[in-house]
């Protein structure tokens, strides 16, 4: 959209407020709110904030930092106020002199898909976000409750967040989405909504836009919508799964139709990338110690670094018969994760295996579950780190992440994840209370 346009909607809509929003190195939104006559202000790249203080946002030196929107993220909420309403951007955050902050996750973003484009390659990414509805108490506060038992794919009267899903739609709808399904996912309280799969940096976008239309328009129906990886204990985690696919040429260059597997040289490498890195891209795409205890669950969570062509669960999985050819699917990120970040490094990690061609090896057999430990140690199959804590180091020790985020953004990332490990392991469970009070 240019600025012109956006002005005479702005006047057309009876917009008042705007809101100029960005994430922080954690891809928690924020943002900073103008009136509709600071509109142009905000458009010119006026609009600064004091950003000291902020996770992730080291600002020693560097003063005010400025807002830079997006002209086309550009939307109305339909959440807010249909009088005076409310619209918003997504900005990019630059120090005064009009560079791109070190620690910018959309920048860092936007910097990697510009060296594929350089390489002829766009993007196309396709998420699967999942969450939880959970009852809030009478303070308004969340919590863990739910009074439904349902499961996957079921419908209502058994589906009790099936309204406030439908809600979310068709919010989703009026900002622009394309949604291909939304249906109850495999825990009790458990939900997906899918969108259509479109360029990575809009991918990102869109899940930045989609956490907060679903919170938001949970809060409307007395509900909390949470991103956590795994809420309770024995049931289903959220993931959120990407799939990944690169065109050239107006080709998917994963696609070989003389290939028994349907899969290009491309397509394999793409898959050796990405196994080669996944344990130092970790503690980016499951970034909470909460995340470890969905993927050690055994819930259909990936552990063993391994890939496959069949319904299986692997952390790499391949996806055919779509129109456009074959997708790469990544299993183990989860939703929790900044998707700025986690985009970043799959797609980085992806395109270094297709440089280096790294062989990703056999797909798994069929029935690989049932194979025993020793079975896997003896194939050589490595493991997903088990904890945040062992995430943490593989990632400061690790040159290629350095390389991809910036040495910056990894230190002040890793020091405030295990600063959060160390907060965590100075608590006592109530699960440690129960095992071992009452027997030493």
């Amino acid at each position: 959209m240019t600025k012109a346009e956006i002005m005479r909607l702005v006047k057309e809509e009876d917009v008042e407020f705007i809101r100029l929003q960005f994430t922080d190195l954690f891809g928690a939104l924020k943002n900073v709110a103008v009136t509709a006559s600071q509109l142009e202000r905000a458009m010119n790249n006026e609009c600064a904030f004091d950003g000291y203080g902020m996770a992730g946002i080291n600002t020693r030196g560097y003063g005010d930092l400025f807002l830079y929107p997006d002209l086309d993220t550009f939307v109305i909420l339909p959440w807010r106020p249909q009088q005076g309403k409310v619209a918003r951007f997504l900005c990019d955050v630059r120090k005064a002199d009009g560079t791109p902050l070190a620690v910018s996750t959309r920048a860092l973003l936007k910097r990697t898909l510009e060296q594929a484009a350089g390489q002829g390659y766009t993007v196309f990414a396709h998420p699967e976000c999942e969450f939880f509805l959970f009852h809030t108490d009478e303070n308004g506060v969340p919590t863990t409750v739910s009074h439904e038992r349902s499961g996957f794919l079921d419908v209502s009267p058994l589906d009790l967040g099936e309204n406030a899903r439908r809600e979310m739609v068709l919010a989703l709808e009026e900002m622009g989405f394309e949604i291909e399904a939304s249906f109850h996912e495999s825990a009790p309280a458990q939900h997906e909504i899918d969108f259509k799969c479109a360029q990575a940096m809009e991918i990102a976008d869109k899940i930045v836009t989609f956490k907060n239309a679903v919170r938001s328009t949970a809060k409307r129906f007395g509900l909390h919508a949470t991103f956590m990886p795994k809420p309770t204990a024995g049931s289903a985690g959220s993931g959120m799964h990407i799939s990944f696919s690169i065109m050239k040429d107006g080709k998917n260059i994963f696609c070989d139709p003389e290939d028994k597997d349907g899969l290009s040289d491309e397509a394999r490498w793409f898959m050796g990338g990405v196994m080669a890195h996944a344990r130092a891209m970790c503690a980016i795409t499951n970034p909470l110690v909460n995340s470890y205890k969905r993927l050690m669950s055994g819930f259909e969570a990936p552990r063993d670094i391994i890939w496959t062509t069949r319904n299986q669960n692997t952390l790499v999985r391949v996806h055919s018969g779509n129109a456009d050819g074959p997708r790469i699917e990544l299993r183990f990120p989860d939703p929790s994760a900044n998707p700025y970040l986690a985009l970043n490094v799959c797609i980085a990690a992806g395109l270094d295996g297709m440089q280096r061609r790294l062989d990703p090896g056999a797909p798994a057999a069929l029935r690989y579950e049932e194979r025993t430990e020793a079975e896997k140690v003896a194939a050589g199959v490595e493991h997903l780190p088990e904890t945040l804590h062992e995430a943490v180091a593989l990632l400061e020790q690790d040159a290629f992440m350095k390389t991809v985020l910036g040495g910056e953004l990894v230190q002040l990332y890793a020091d405030a994840k295990k600063a959060e490990w160390n907060e965590y392991m100075s608590q006592v469970s109530e699960w440690e209370v129960e095992k071992y009070l009452f027997r030493t």
